[in-house]
């Protein structure tokens, strides 16, 4: 039986324009096709295991050419795959996505197609640019500046000038000159506002404004490059009155998120919002000890113990997980006390209908051992190589413990001359720690020999900002070991 080929509109750039349509059908993927025009953020989320063919395109030049794009779709649904073409902007909309569905169709393959928010509406927007407004015109008209090479332009700019609406032209950086010029000829006013938006949605765009006769030397001074939207009409003279995108606080700002695959999607999503790059380097993963029959032990007497203590949202991963595998529930858990380092900790476990009895005022493991109110034995589990200041405290004190390891924590980032490249080559860099272990697995991908002057290590905690520091980075730590301080704090630093 053949599989299923679903196109699939990522949007103009920004993640959080992928419609949840879109998202769905990329999770379930085999197979993804994808051009250059997907942004990043959204190529993290195709499913590690689904099969990724890149067939970037770039003006005047593809990677792989229409036919064998059309073809490789064709195969791979032969194949009996789940096929994801994913498109930047819309598929339909000077997207080729038309061409891409007949050979499909010739041959039975069963096929869908999910719209999405074109560059064409988005772009303008985000650069302050309303596409419509009542009091500047009556309709919208979007073209395509792109001309076959050694080719002349085929837009009747007469016609486009009776409209008095608003133009958008996509594809047309490298046509600008002529594209104004036609409408100056067909009779537009030389005073008309314009704009090209360049890369827009994403935390590098940029908007420039001028008017319909002088744009094309004001876009080559600043030097446009493609992907880019050019706007022609009165709802230009808004932008600067109805900018948002570019007053955002962190606009501009490029923030490198080194917390675990599993755990990185909250902080990134909240940094986006205020405009930042985020660019995403989960440099850990943690790794279930499994079997682990100290775990076992402990749990099978948890009655010995007052307090059961843990240290990270993945300690209550692995506790569920042992749960889940014996058959049993949070009932099996009795009357001991649940600790937890912080308010993220304790978070997971009301997930599971549990709620900590107790969370130290300071979310570190000093604090956690220091405040705790045991007087019995205490079970933590935790990673294998968790701070010692913990079970220190507790032995100052002289309360007994089980210092029990549920998972491993390994350092690994596939890109890792990328991401030394961005640190060593970008003034400014933010670099966000939630942990020692995310400053190791930081350091460990760079290498220990970078120069890591030019970064900036903005941590939770002062545990994560010394091991920083051991490293010879420059550190500013949280206010308190939260996401909500380490926002602020990043917030701040701009």
């Amino acid at each position: 039986m053949p599989g299923k080929v679903t196109l699939v509109g990522a949007g103009p750039g920004d993640p959080g324009l992928l419609t949840r349509k879109g998202l769905e059908a990329l999770q379930k993927a085999e197979v993804v096709v994808y051009d250059r025009l997907v942004g990043p953020a959204i190529l993290a989320m195709m499913p590690e295991e689904a099969e990724q063919i890149n067939v970037g395109k770039e003006a005047s030049h593809h990677l792989v050419p229409q036919d064998q794009i059309n073809q490789i779709l064709l195969d791979k649904a032969l194949e009996g795959k789940n096929v994801v073409r994913l498109k930047g902007g819309d598929p339909f909309l000077f997207g080729r996505g038309g061409e891409e569905l007949e050979l499909l169709a010739e041959h039975g393959i069963p096929f869908e197609e999910v719209p999405g928010i074109t560059s064409a509406i988005a772009a303008p927007a985000y650069g302050g640019i309303p596409v419509t407004h009542r009091d500047c015109c009556s309709s919208l008209h979007i073209i395509t500046g792109h001309q076959r090479a050694g080719k002349k332009l085929d837009i009747d700019f007469e016609a486009l000038v009776r409209t008095k609406g608003t133009l958008v032209f996509l594809m047309g950086v490298s046509a600008l000159p002529e594209i104004c010029a036609g409408l100056l000829a067909a009779g537009m006013e030389p005073a008309t506002p314009a704009a090209v938006v360049e890369r827009g949605t994403t935390p590098v765009q940029r908007r420039i404004s001028a008017t319909l006769g002088s744009l094309p030397e004001t876009a080559k001074q600043a030097k446009v490059e493609s992907p880019a939207v050019i706007v022609v009409g009165g709802v230009c003279a808004l932008a600067e009155q109805f900018d948002w995108f570019d007053n955002l606080p962190l606009k501009g700002r490029h923030v490198v998120v080194t917390r675990p695959k599993e755990r990185i999607g909250t902080l990134s999503a909240r940094l986006r919002t205020l405009g930042a790059e985020v660019w995403e380097y989960p440099c850990i993963a943690t790794m279930p000890l499994d079997p682990c029959p100290a775990l076992d032990d402990a749990m099978e007497r948890l009655g010995d113990y007052e307090w059961l203590v843990l240290t990270s949202p993945a300690g209550v991963d692995a506790l569920w997980r042992w749960l889940e595998t014996g058959g049993k529930d949070a009932r099996a858990l009795g009357t001991v006390k649940l600790a937890a380092i912080g308010p993220g900790t304790d978070r997971e476990l009301k997930k599971h209908g549990l709620k900590a009895d107790y969370v130290p005022e300071v979310y570190d493991a000093a604090h956690l051992g220091e405040g705790l109110p045991a007087v019995g034995n205490v079970l933590i589990l935790r990673a294998e190589e968790g701070s010692p200041a913990l079970t220190e405290e507790l032995a100052k004190r002289n309360i007994g413990y089980d210092d029990i390891a549920t998972y491993r924590t390994v350092y690994e980032n596939p890109r890792s001359q990328e991401l030394r490249e961005a640190v060593e080559g970008t003034d400014g860099l933010l670099v966000t720690f939630t942990s020692a272990s995310t400053v190791k697995g930081f350091v460990s991908s760079v290498g220990e020999d970078a120069d890591f002057s030019r970064m900036v290590g903005m941590c939770i905690g002062s545990q994560t900002a010394a091991e920083a520091r051991k490293h010879g980075i420059p550190v500013k730590t949280a206010k308190a070991a939260t996401m909500d301080a380490l926002v602020e704090l990043i917030t701040e630093g701009v």
